[in-house]
């Protein structure tokens, strides 16, 4: 599989919904959602909201992202499955190695099934009161 065909890119909000419901695994500087797409080929999708900083830092964040999904994922993305990074607080900082390092671990654990606990449902969100 050469560069060009390595991935698509997921656009559409309903991709990125159906993702939260397959595998999660969480590293200090990203999540990461696998989430098998019924023979639509490896697909990928970057996320990192507004908690993260201005849109200079989330912007920093994405192509850090992309630069890690278009090296790691024609090895080691997993087959026919939607992958979606969602940026952490700190990741913007973290060292590029060691956040390839952390991607290629999290799709190790990925396609071995091995996803982290799902979030509980009814979290609240936003400040107490």
């Amino acid at each position: 599989m050469n560069q060009a065909d390595a991935y698509t890119v997921l656009s559409k909000r309903s991709d990125f919904l159906a993702a939260n419901r397959g595998l999660r695994v969480a590293r200090a500087g990203f999540v990461l959602l696998a989430n098998r797409n019924d023979g639509l080929g490896r697909r990928a999708g970057i996320t990192v909201t507004k908690k993260i900083g201005n849109a200079v830092v989330r912007n920093r964040m994405k192509r850090r992202f992309r630069a890690l999904l278009r090296e790691l994922l024609p090895e080691h993305g997993l087959p026919d499955t939607d992958h979606v990074l969602i940026g952490r607080e700190g990741g913007v900082e973290r060292d590029f190695a060691l956040l390839r390092s952390e991607l290629v671990a999290a799709l190790g654990r990925a396609r071995d099934g091995k996803g982290d606990a799902p979030r509980p449902p009814n979290r609240r969100r936003g400040p107490r009161k």
